[in-house]
């Protein structure tokens, strides 16, 4: 009977795997998505946030425009001056009479990458992406409409005022729209998933350790900065200039530095420091003049400190951390240095990418070029993570149980409890055994020399 069943379990099989994917194409909102629909919603995510990005930067212009002192507000003229703003806000260098701006402020640039990222998750949400394959249409999208919105403005703005390189506006807006664009879709498309799926569990805590070294770093570097500017408040309050309105646009132009500010605090307490044209500060070094005036600069010292070298001990406490969050992911010393590895990794990438950004170009003065010291950072970043991380990680951390050597003698090993046994057959075979002995080999049944005396005498008798 069972063999006359089995030629019904392929049909089975085929109806449940046809259910299953019908249930799957009535659940999955992208089947009743219209391609017009899918293209207008491409178009928007495309579109909205480039237009969103430039009528806030123009908001931001008139409002300076409005409330500083002896300026003429011009509709036209903030128009046309939010532009190369828009190209600062993706970190495009702009040349203003022919010297070079590079150095642009990064918070106006996270603003631009959070509301690009929102743009990219409504449109994973409304089209029903769900796959990590689905992604790649949405940053595709956004990313490239970016490069050519830059490249256009490049080409309108050229002029002996204000110039932009074409190739520097086209891929610098990509770069940002596409790293947003996948932060964006990142988790509602399944990217995050991906990714630790296909690694092991030693690379993914790797990956989540170096992530909370850099949030140590620049949370390192912030409380650096408020300090400085806490001991220097008389200072950068005679920073700004007279007149409510010249005092908001310095304060607008110092928040919108603010993070730039934040890695060049984070350079200076890992060693290799930053520099201001000729100035140059860090634990070891010093090199004091004057600066551009800035509030925010006003949190830099006038003069070397002794002991500004404690400040290291940052640095190696996060990394003795990492290693500490390493110490448990694998029995093998070896597989705990790859964590180590995959974290030193990511905090060196990390600070290599936002120490380029925060410097550049200063228009050729004397305090061009703004330099935080990307590769001497990188470098000091992964001996002051790799090694104490490396050494908490391997005496830290579980050992592998391993075999005596040869020729040695055991301990006698302990015995197993009753309780061990699989079965009662062996204790049986025993009872049988004992049953089966003649009760002349019982020792209790065996004469006594007084019983064989009594006998004896019976028998006289």
């Amino acid at each position: 009977m069972a063999s006359d069943l089995d030629g019904f379990d392929e049909p089975a099989e085929a109806i449940d795997q046809t259910a299953e994917a019908v249930a799957s194409d009535a659940a999955d909102p992208r089947a009743a998505v219209s391609a017009f629909t899918r293209v207008r919603v491409l178009t928007l995510a495309a579109f909205g946030p480039l237009l969103t990005g430039y009528a806030a930067i123009a908001a931001l212009l008139a409002l300076v425009t409005a409330v500083a002192t002896n300026s003429h507000f011009a509709t036209l003229g903030v128009l046309s001056a939010a532009l190369p703003s828009w190209l600062a806000a993706h970190q495009v260098p702009v040349s203003i009479y022919g010297l070079e701006l590079g150095a642009l402020p990064l918070l106006p640039t996270i603003g631009v990458v959070a509301l690009t990222a929102r743009a990219a998750a409504g449109v994973a949400a409304r089209l029903g992406l769900h796959r990590p394959g689905q992604a790649g249409q949405v940053i595709a999208t956004i990313a490239l409409a970016h490069g050519v919105a830059g490249a256009v403005v490049a080409g309108l703005i050229t002029d002996e005022q204000v110039s932009a390189d074409p190739l520097a506006a086209f891929y610098y807006p990509t770069l940002v729209a596409a790293f947003a664009a996948t932060v964006g879709v990142a988790r509602r498309c399944g990217l995050l998933d991906a990714v630790v799926d296909r690694a092991d569990a030693v690379a993914v805590a790797g990956l989540r350790a170096g992530s909370l070294a850099v949030v140590l770093l620049l949370t390192a570097g912030g409380a650096v900065l408020t300090f400085g500017l806490l001991t220097s408040i008389s200072t950068a309050r005679d920073l700004f200039p007279m007149g409510a309105g010249n005092a908001a646009g310095m304060l607008l132009l110092s928040v919108g530095y603010l993070p730039n500010a934040m890695v060049a605090a984070t350079s200076f307490v890992v060693g290799p420091g930053f520099s201001l044209g000729t100035v140059a500060m860090s634990p070891v070094d010093f090199a004091g003049g004057p600066v551009p005036g800035l509030p925010l600069l006003a949190a830099m010292p006038e003069q070397q400190a002794a002991w500004w070298p404690l400040l290291f001990a940052v640095p190696l406490a996060i990394g003795v951390l990492v290693g500490r969050k390493l110490r448990d992911v694998d029995e093998d010393p070896v597989a705990r240095l790859r964590g180590v590895a995959v974290a030193t990794g990511v905090v060196a990438m990390c600070f290599v990418l936002l120490a380029g950004s925060a410097g550049g170009r200063l228009g050729g003065g004397a305090f061009d070029p703004v330099s935080m010291r990307a590769a001497a950072v990188s470098i000091a970043l992964v001996l002051w993570i790799a090694i104490p991380a490396a050494l908490a990680t391997w005496f830290g951390g579980p050992r592998p149980a391993r075999d005596g050597m040869p020729g040695l003698i055991d301990d006698e090993p302990e015995a197993e409890p009753a309780d061990d046994v699989d079965s009662d057959e062996p204790a049986e075979a025993a009872e049988e055994t004992e049953e089966e002995v003649p009760a002349t080999s019982s020792t209790k049944d065996l004469p006594t020399p007084r019983d064989g005396a009594e006998k004896s005498d019976e028998v006289d008798a």
